[in-house]
């Protein structure tokens, strides 16, 4: 996550000759596009476009998840490519999304992982082939600039969801197959489980401001989407719901990104909002103490007066929703529920 950090905006202006191809590209909203359904038998395309695959062991493991679901692999030309940390050239690891799209045989597309390196390829990205050929495309993490810009520039419906190396277990799965193959107009709402506790201790919910709202999903990881904003990779955020999730961020770091956010003029947009987790996000060290995530949300999202909770089950974590990025859906902050108005997919 450190690598992130160190986004530099002029790495956005590779592939230049693109990158002006695409900005004229979506002058207007694009109107919204649902993949088909996945089922079983279909083709899952696995790809990097963030850091190496540098286990290959991770990577069977992957397959050998996906087949047990039901699926097909076909890995990226370059998934095992490497240059520094990342997963080969710009150039390649963005062809191997090209590639995938416009191949009639792939179904699905899934990032292996995250770490760094997706807003470097958006510009290389062939939004008209990725719009002709609507497929689902999953991850989180970093992944989030590939799930926003491609929202963005092409009106797909994107997932925020487990990536190839994460852990596959029956939250997860059951998430996976109920918004992505059943196609189920889902109700997200966190387990309930006390175990030997008089009351549930894990996975609560914390409601910042009570009530329902209703408005498009948009949002993922809070470092990688404030590393992208202002450019042409961000979708509308009026009368959305934004979600958030970040992990190994120190209190700060969050408040800056959320101040960030606040002084770009996105959260007076919003309709709703959303916390998911922040994994290993420590109150920060010296000085005279840190705010914690309350205070945060207190400072900067309590004030809005719009439906507001956190720790929903997003994030790096092992128990995931399955999100889709420009779907709208009802939140229901008491509850901390989240409710798709509709199937994610075309079944």
């Amino acid at each position: 996550m450190s690598d992130r950090r160190h986004f530099l905006n002029t790495t956005l202006l590779a592939g230049l000759g693109l990158a002006n191809m695409n900005f004229s590209f979506s002058d207007t909203k694009a109107k919204t596009i649902k993949p088909p359904a996945l089922k079983a038998g279909d083709t899952i395309g696995l790809v990097c476009p963030a850091y190496s695959a540098f286990v290959k062991e991770d990577v069977q493991i992957a397959i050998e998840s996906l087949e047990v679901l039901g699926f097909k692999v076909k890995k990226g030309e370059h998934i095992f490519d490497r240059y520094g940390y990342l997963a080969g050239s710009d150039e390649d690891r963005a062809a191997d999304i090209n590639k995938m799209f416009a191949d009639k045989s792939v179904s699905g597309i899934m990032a292996m992982h995250g770490g760094w390196g997706c807003a470097r390829i958006l510009p290389l990205l062939d939004y008209r082939t990725i719009q002709r050929n609507p497929k689902v495309f999953i991850g989180y993490s970093d992944i989030t600039a590939l799930l926003l810009g491609i929202n963005a520039k092409t009106g797909l419906v994107t997932f925020h969801g487990p990536v190839g190396s994460s852990s596959w277990n029956n939250f997860s799965v059951e998430n996976f197959r109920n918004m992505l193959i059943e196609g189920k107009a889902m109700q997200m709402a966190n387990p309930v489980k006390k175990g030997d506790n008089l009351v549930q201790v894990e996975d609560r919910i914390y409601t910042i401001n009570k009530g329902k709202a209703t408005g498009a999903l948009i949002g993922g990881n809070l470092t990688v989407l404030s590393h992208i904003l202002g450019s042409p990779y961000v979708p509308d955020f009026k009368d959305s719901i934004l979600f958030l999730e970040d992990v190994g961020e120190d209190l700060y770091r969050v408040d800056r990104m959320i101040t960030q956010l606040k002084i770009a003029g996105i959260l007076n947009q919003l309709s709703g909002f959303v916390f998911g987790k922040c994994t290993d996000c420590p109150p920060s060290k010296g000085g005279y103490g840190s705010l914690t995530m309350e205070d945060i949300f207190e400072d900067h999202i309590k004030p809005l007066k719009i439906p507001a909770f956190s720790g929903a089950m997003i994030g790096h974590i092992k128990d995931k929703f399955t999100i889709p990025v420009g779907l709208e859906a009802t939140i229901d902050a008491e509850k901390g529920s989240i409710t798709l108005s509709e199937a994610a997919v075309n079944k």
